[in-house]
């Protein structure tokens, strides 16, 4: 049997939940949005919905009946703190899954300049606290100003950001 912080990263460490999760930070949506928006079957498109909700990464907003059946609504709660890797193994799954996004992402890039930092960096502890309280605020930032996907007004942004205390070995 498998721990929840576990459930959770492999829950999440899948690309098409990755881009679920992007989608649910904006709106909440029923599982034939997010197949619709996604260009995947209802089918496909509920079991990764059930995984991520299980794994606890999507809470039901809500409910609404649809031609006599009951279609659940979700959304992924952002802002409240979540398990990450606890060790290694699940550490590296997750930023393999990382990394298939981000170059999935970037295949997609408009084109318009962005930011990219690559670095491996000795700084002081201060500097490095600043940093990452920098990059969460930044983080924050823009979840709590998502969208619905296409909304009037919008452009769609990608953010992939990772930042950690190395072994000085």
């Amino acid at each position: 049997m498998t721990d929840d912080a576990t459930q959770a990263l492999r829950a999440t460490a899948h690309p098409v939940r990755l881009q679920i999760l992007s989608l649910l930070t904006g709106t909440e949506m029923s599982a034939a949005e997010v197949a619709r928006e996604l260009d995947l079957t209802h089918a496909n498109a509920s079991y990764h919905l059930r995984q991520l909700l299980e794994a606890g990464q999507l809470v039901v907003a809500s409910e609404e009946v649809i031609r006599g059946g009951v279609a659940k609504r979700y959304r992924h709660p952002w802002d409240q703190e979540h398990r990450t890797a606890r060790n290694p193994e699940e550490r590296q799954a997750w930023v393999r899954a990382m990394a298939a996004e981000l170059v999935r992402r970037t295949s997609a890039a408009a084109g318009t300049p962005g930011n990219f930092t690559d670095a491996e960096l000795w700084v002081s502890p201060e500097v490095f606290e600043e940093v990452k309280a920098l990059l969460k605020q930044c983080s924050n930032r823009l979840h709590g100003a998502a969208r619905p996907p296409r909304s009037e007004g919008t452009v769609k942004v990608a953010m992939t950001s990772a930042i950690f205390e190395m072994d000085p070995s």
